[in-house]
């Protein structure tokens, strides 16, 4: 089994083939998370070629990973936050300041891919009622499973505010479920 360093190290060498290997296992997963800021499937698509093209272009220069999926997602954020603020306004191109909308929808439900059940619908209402940040941060600690030095870089946030900002969220999701729906969201989010 080939680790993303070595992957990655590869690619730095200029092997076509860990370029592919990295695009394909990971192409998907940037668009559907592109899909969490925009609706523009075009501008998705753009960012993704744009990012794949600068990771070519200074290959050599590049530093080191271990998680190439942190590598790219935070990458491709950067880059889709400073394409939408130039769309979005041109008045202000130093803000790079973008917010995914999270959304859990049936196709990470753990129980029933086709039709929610009461609990899985108590948890996705719970989601709802916290803020797009409370769900962004949710998402790549729970989801992603990154630590809370991928978040405050992918994020922009100090250490503390990050473990603070999942604390509160979770906090507040108790409060709206249940024991048992809580359970189940720990179960789902592990999926």
């Amino acid at each position: 089994m080939t680790t993303d360093k070595k992957i990655w190290d590869d690619f730095r060498k200029g092997e076509n083939k860990a370029l592919s290997r990295i695009y394909f296992n990971h192409v998907q997963m940037l668009y559907r998370y592109g899909k969490k800021f925009t609706q523009d499937d075009e501008l998705i698509k753009d960012t993704i070629q744009d990012l794949f093209f600068d990771l070519i272009r200074t290959r050599k220069n590049l530093g080191a990973t271990d998680n190439i999926c942190f590598y790219l997602m935070a990458s491709f954020r950067r880059k889709l936050a400073r394409s939408m603020n130039k769309i979005i306004s041109l008045e202000h191109p130093e803000n790079d300041e973008i917010m995914a909308e999270i959304v859990y929808s049936a196709e990470h439900d753990l129980i029933d891919k086709e039709e929610f059940t009461h609990r899985e619908q108590a948890i996705k209402n719970a989601l709802c009622e916290l803020s797009p940040k409370q769900r962004e941060i949710l998402f790549y600690r729970f989801t992603c499973n990154f630590d809370y030095d991928q978040i405050c870089e992918i994020m922009r946030l100090q250490y503390d505010s990050a473990r603070k900002q999942v604390s509160r969220a979770l906090k507040a999701l108790k409060e709206i479920l249940s024991e048992s729906d809580l359970f189940l969201f720990y179960m789902r989010v592990k999926w």
